[in-house]
């Protein structure tokens, strides 16, 4: 039984991929694919532009942290001048503590710089692979159009399309009809010519047809009879010239 399912689906398979490469046009599988391409590129730019404005961000979050380091500095410095360590002592705690903050965001803002290296990369390596898709897709098409135009004109040429063999049937129909009808006028002479039809567009009866027969064939035999007395009459006179 799974030997006669799978069966079931390699052949539901091989005439579906069948009937998707009648369907399937070259030129738009690979403009659809070049948009594709197109959006992944956007993506990866877009992913360059979030990560350099969180660096740009954590960059600005820095110099704010460096200007309380200065502050904290100055206010420490103020209250030793004053005599008053505790508060000195405060601001050196809060002091370190940004100090602190600075560390992590100095890692934080390098691994984002290395990360928009990274992606920078990526996209210009994307970049260069789109375009020269871009022009195998252009290069491409164009050999696919001049290919089927050259197998439309070879169709067209041999009659090999479905027009051109709906049109060589008509063609030959008409000739088949043509023929028909060539050969009934043919039979329609035929037979009016030896009396079996009556030429109703003729004012000759049949006798009158007849008589005419007759008299053709009594004026031939008048001119055959001339002929050979002619010809009887001029026999001796040659014979004598040959004599002499």
């Amino acid at each position: 039984m799974a030997g006669l399912m799978q069966r079931t689906m390699t052949i539901i398979k091989a005439k579906y991929s069948k009937l998707l490469n009648r369907a399937e046009k070259p030129s738009e599988t690979l403009d659809y694919s070049y948009e594709r391409q197109l959006e992944l590129l956007q993506n990866v730019k877009r992913g360059v532009a979030d990560v350099v404005t969180a660096k740009k961000r954590l960059q600005l979050q820095t110099q704010t942290l460096e200007q309380n380091v200065v502050k904290l500095d100055t206010q420490a410095r103020q209250a030793v001048s004053q005599g008053r360590e505790d508060l000195a002592r405060q601001a050196l705690e809060r002091k370190s503590a940004v100090q602190q903050q600075l560390q992590g965001l100095d890692g934080q803002i390098k691994q984002l710089e290395a990360q928009q290296e990274k992606l920078v990369a990526s996209e210009q390596q994307l970049s260069t692979r789109v375009e020269a898709f871009r022009s195998e897709k252009e290069v491409i098409k164009a050999q696919y159009s001049a290919a089927e135009a050259q197998v439309r004109i070879g169709e067209a040429a041999t009659g090999i399309g479905d027009q051109m063999a709906d049109t060589g049937a008509a063609i030959q129909r008409a000739r088949d009809k043509t023929e028909e009808m060539q050969s009934r006028a043919d039979a329609i002479d035929e037979l009016t010519a030896s009396g079996a039809l009556e030429d109703f567009t003729s004012d000759q009866t049949p006798l009158d047809r007849e008589l005419a027969q007759m008299a053709s064939s009594s004026q031939v035999d008048q001119e055959l009879e001339r002929l050979k007395k002619e010809v009887g009459a001029g026999a001796p006179a040659e014979q004598k010239e040959i004599e002499k």
